[in-house]
């Protein structure tokens, strides 16, 4: 485990995070340019991600909650307690790590515009930053709990019409599931929205129990 402090925020990075970035990242190097563009990808997915968890613990912070930040695996949190919460400000929480991180995404590929010029490993370094920026930031808008995107529409909806937001949440990540399985071939990420869709199936069940 790595700890660390930044904006006197302390970061926990959990082995794990670094294992899901090799196999996100590919799984293996066979070469040296495989190891070199495997290990770009690992700092890059670190740097955004990172990033992305700053901009709910930076906005907490201003809201006055005490607050940390642990990476595990696909991703991190960002804890934060001790300050008044409304509806309103959980919204803007939430939504500030996506914000940021198309932000970072931006600068990245307006940098790569400014700057055609720079070295072969620099141009995979910063192709491969606003790569899962904005991959990261979009697949975390999704109305899909406990993703960024279905806490926003929560935020939205309110306690009251939490059956729909489930009901929301359930679909679109079966959807997504779908959508992404068919487009790509991949099945790690439809694994992780198959387990948000039950997950919403699951408490839907139990408020009819209720």
């Amino acid at each position: 485990m790595i700890k660390f402090s930044i904006f006197k925020i302390p970061v926990q990075v959990l082995p794990w995070f670094w294992v899901t970035l090799v196999l996100v990242g590919g799984g293996h190097a066979d070469g040296r340019q495989d190891f070199l563009k495997l290990l770009l990808f690992m700092i890059a997915g670190f740097i955004s991600i990172l990033v992305h968890e700053l901009g709910h613990a930076l906005t907490a912070k201003h809201f006055g909650n005490r607050v940390e930040i642990v990476l595990e695996a696909f991703g991190g949190y960002a804890a934060y307690s001790g300050g008044p919460m409304s509806r309103p400000r959980s919204f803007i929480i939430t939504a500030a790590g996506p914000a940021i991180q198309i932000l970072l995404g931006a600068a990245a590929f307006l940098f790569l515009r400014t700057f055609p010029a720079i070295s072969p490993s620099a141009i995979i370094f910063v192709k491969t930053l606003y790569s899962i920026s904005f991959f990261w930031a979009i697949l975390n808008l999704l109305p899909v709990l406990p993703l960024d995107g279905g806490q926003l529409l929560q935020a939205v909806l309110g306690p009251k019409r939490l059956r729909i937001t489930l009901l929301i949440s359930m679909s679109v990540a079966i959807i997504a599931a779908i959508l992404v399985w068919s487009g790509t071939g991949s099945f790690l990420f439809p694994i992780f929205l198959g387990m948000f869709a039950y997950q919403s199936y699951k408490a839907l069940r139990e408020m009819s129990y209720r």
